[in-house]
């Protein structure tokens, strides 16, 4: 990636320079002690202090403990420390410009023969992560054992269970892979992921900790393409990813607070799994309909999940959110079981792309399945706060009659707007409920298409995701016109 490349001489080593992953500048730590911590390890991306957080939660799927509370103190001096210290088995440490290596590295050189010398970063790389992937699960125990014996005093960021934690940190390097040569793409997620670590306890101090142990576990478990190049692009890489998260992150404090605290102030019980949870924020929360953010729960500390807001926002500065238990699923089997008016949650920067595009004429098509209607429900009701009709084409998906939970607002909407059309489907059994079609959303898609005119938009679980996007493109909407947040799921899944 052209954006990332720089000179082989990684490291300033003693020079007077800076070494390893050192940030250029620090950012100031959090305004009050952090409620979470990074999952110290690449981004949906690329490599950063955090694998990348889980989508916004619309239909069941195994729930981990994915992200860490605790607010550990700065870590005094451990940039340097980082770029002095030689983990086991770790990668050469590039000494000054022109001086050659200062180690002399682990065993492997690179990859081999004449071809190699033109490899660019991305290649190298690739190279690296395809070893790698051999080897995933040692590779990222290896990483967190590594970096939690060098650095002990950051354990207290994560949450006791780690096998998420692993799972989500190797399949955050293949999309950094898949992603690596598209700059501007990664380069608006790490600073929308930079403002979010703040919530963590994040500081430019903890960036060349992870780095360091990060290279040490690539060059133990990728030996036959680890060499002097292939770190150097690492490093590069590294260098620049985490400059942009600690960027975005000193420009955002100077804004918004690191986290919001929100009261519970209704828990509406739609089934026995889904609950409509409305809160209010202790402070002014800017969001825009289509968008999710990440929340904590009093009864799961360090553990975060993402969910999407389920309205636009609203003069009395009030946040919906619908939430479905899942199959061993802390967070939301005590949103939904659990919570109640007064309780007290918290809340981390909005994110996500799903926007509409208020300047353009195309219509709308929107594909929501499960709890993924909570942001297309957002959307229309952004679109009727503009006051310029449009036409937008909804259908909800579902296993039975009994998962269109929110059916009814869906159909009054419909109701008061003659631009707003709502088709429910059902894939399971007899469609019984109001106009609800039976069978597979992307053949009720299909059956109501052609849609050239239109934008689309998809929200709800990977599969779905997965196939709306194809059935999309298959109707002839280019890519560009496709918004939706599970951009890590689909691209590791090469959709």
């Amino acid at each position: 990636m052209t954006t990332m490349s720089g000179s082989d001489g990684a490291s300033a080593g003693g020079s007077g320079g800076r070494g390893w992953f050192t940030p250029a500048s620090d950012a100031a730590s959090a305004e009050r002690p952090a409620p979470g911590a990074p999952d110290a390890v690449p981004s949906q991306q690329t490599a950063g202090t955090a694998a990348p957080e889980p989508e916004p939660e619309h239909e069941p799927e195994p729930e981990h403990a994915h992200e860490p509370e605790a607010a550990p103190e700065p870590v005094a001096g451990a940039p340097a420390a980082a770029a002095e210290r030689t983990a086991p088995a770790g990668p050469a440490n590039p000494g000054p410009a022109g001086s050659g290596p200062a180690n002399p590295g682990p065993a492997g050189s690179g990859p081999a023969g004449p071809a190699a010398d033109q490899l660019g970063d991305s290649e190298l790389i690739g190279a690296s992560m395809a070893e790698l992937e051999r080897s995933a699960d040692s590779a990222t125990a290896y990483f967190y054992a590594l970096l939690f014996v060098q650095y002990p005093h950051l354990r207290e960021m994560f949450p006791a269970a780690m096998d998420g934690q692993r799972d989500r940190l190797f399949r955050a390097l293949l999309t950094a892979v898949r992603l690596f040569d598209d700059g501007k793409l990664l380069g608006e997620y790490l600073a929308g992921l930079g403002r979010g670590h703040r919530k963590y306890g994040t500081v430019p101090a903890h960036y060349p900790a992870v780095g360091e142990c990060l290279m040490a576990a690539i060059a133990r478990y990728a030996p036959d393409t680890w060499g002097p190049r292939t770190e150097a692009a690492w490093v590069r890489a590294y260098t620049a990813i985490s400059q942009t998260m600690i960027d975005a992150a000193a420009e955002d404090e100077r804004r918004a607070p690191a986290w919001w605290d929100a009261e519970i102030v209704s828990h509406e019980l739609r089934t026995s799994e889904i609950a409509v949870i409305t809160v209010r924020p202790d402070q002014p929360y800017p969001f825009r309909a289509g968008q999710y953010t990440s929340l904590e729960t009093p009864w799961w500390p360090r553990v975060w999940r993402h969910y999407s807001f389920a309205s636009a926002p609203r003069p009395d500065g009030l946040l919906t959110f619908h939430v479905k238990s899942v199959p061993a699923g802390w967070v939301s089997t005590a949103l939904v079981q659990r919570a109640r008016p007064g309780d007290v949650l918290r809340l981390g920067p909005p994110g996500g792309s799903m926007l509409v595009d208020h300047e353009a004429d195309s219509g709308l098509l929107c594909l929501g399945g499960g709890t993924g209607i909570a942001p297309i429900k957002a959307l229309i009701e952004d679109v009727v706060s503009r006051g310029r009709a449009r036409p937008v084409e909804v259908f909800y998906g579902a296993r039975t009659d009994h998962d269109l939970y929110d059916l009814e607002t869906m159909l009054r909407l419909q109701d008061s707007h003659r631009w707003l059309s709502v088709r429910p489907v059902v894939a399971a059994g007899a469609a019984s409920a109001a106009e609800a079609l039976a069978g597979e959303l992307p053949d009720a898609v299909r059956r109501y298409g052609p849609w050239p005119a239109y934008d689309g938009y998809l929200s709800g679980p990977p599969g779905m995701i997965r196939t709306g996007v194809e059935t999309l493109r298959g109707l002839g909407i280019p890519t560009h016109r496709i918004r939706h947040d599970s951009l890590d799921e689909l691209v590791v899944q090469g959709a």
